[in-house]
């Protein structure tokens, strides 16, 4: 069974967070709240970390502050292999440059979505790989088919890993069938969890790492989960999974930013507003938040 442990040479595996960024009420970036985060997750059970994805509201971001925010994880981590940025980004040039930086920063992946600018076809895709690959540093690959309306299919997969540009993907199709067919297509490559919802799922079809949102709020209860559930220990995973699903299934949900964050607020850590256009969760959604974080934190999860 290939491990699913973190390695500075296989560091895309393991739980690497995909951190949420705590902003001031003014909504600037509080750098300092974000390095003790990122040394509090890593101090908690999780691997590594990965700034500047849709949970860490990159698109709200000015380039310097996406820079600054890579440069804090770096230094707060300790080891820049245990830093994944995302480097998506309208144009193939952009990310590449973004992947550059990465690689300057002494990062040991990074986190690449196809084009989402417009629903690309198979030879843009994989220029587009091509070409961010270029900078020298491993590039997960990002299925994310329902925001980005290209998907990467295990086929598709097969060619990009093919052509040398993608050591692995984050798989947040939901569709767990897939594990299987990436399995015997590109047996190399390897299969990240990239929904918290289906977390049990993939780490039983072979998945040798976690691209996770909720352990921004509770790092060491999903770090059990994640180790369990990979060997095969279903008397520990099964009971932590259904405790903590009606968190997990909110990282697939669109408010999904909002819904950690407050979660995160909740347990003591610093989640702070959102950036516009996203918007405070309010009525239903932050009831169901608010009491599924509660009884999480009652059941002795942190």
């Amino acid at each position: 069974m290939t491990s699913p442990t973190w390695t500075p040479d296989r560091p895309w595996r393991g739980i690497m967070v995909a951190t949420a960024l705590p902003l001031r009420e003014d909504l600037s970036v509080d750098y300092d709240a974000y390095a003790e985060h990122v040394r509090h997750l890593i101090a908690n059970g999780c691997d590594g970390v990965v700034p500047n994805g849709s949970l860490g509201e990159y698109q709200t971001l000015t380039d310097d502050e996406r820079a600054r925010v890579v440069r804090t994880a770096v230094e707060a981590a300790g080891d820049g292999a245990r830093v994944m940025p995302g480097v998506s980004a309208y144009g193939s040039a952009e990310s590449r440059r973004w992947a550059e930086q990465a690689a300057e920063a002494g990062c040991g992946s990074v986190l690449l979505l196809p084009p989402n600018a417009y629903r690309a076809d198979e030879r843009a895709v994989r220029a587009h790989y091509t070409e961010v690959a270029k900078a020298w540093v491993p590039v997960v690959a990002y299925n994310n088919p329902l925001d980005t309306r290209v998907d990467l299919t295990p086929e598709l997969l097969t060619r990009i890993h093919s052509d040398g540009s993608i050591v692995a993907v984050k798989e947040f199709s939901g569709d767990v069938r897939r594990a299987y067919e990436i399995a015997e297509l590109a047996p190399e490559l390897d299969l990240l969890i990239g929904a918290d919802d289906v977390l049990l799922e993939l780490a039983l079809a072979g998945a040798v790492g976690w691209i996770a949102g909720y352990p921004n709020a509770f790092p060491a209860t999903c770090a059990e989960l994640y180790h369990a559930a990979c060997a095969r220990d279903l008397d520990t995973a099964l009971p932590l999974y259904k405790s903590l699903h009606p968190l997990l299934r909110q990282d697939s949900k669109t408010e999904f930013v909002q819904s950690i964050k407050l979660s995160m607020d909740l347990v003591g850590r610093v989640g702070g507003p959102t950036r516009p256009p996203r918007a405070a969760l309010t009525g239903a959604t932050e009831a169901v938040v608010r009491a599924a974080t509660e009884k999480a934190r009652a059941a002795g999860h942190h």
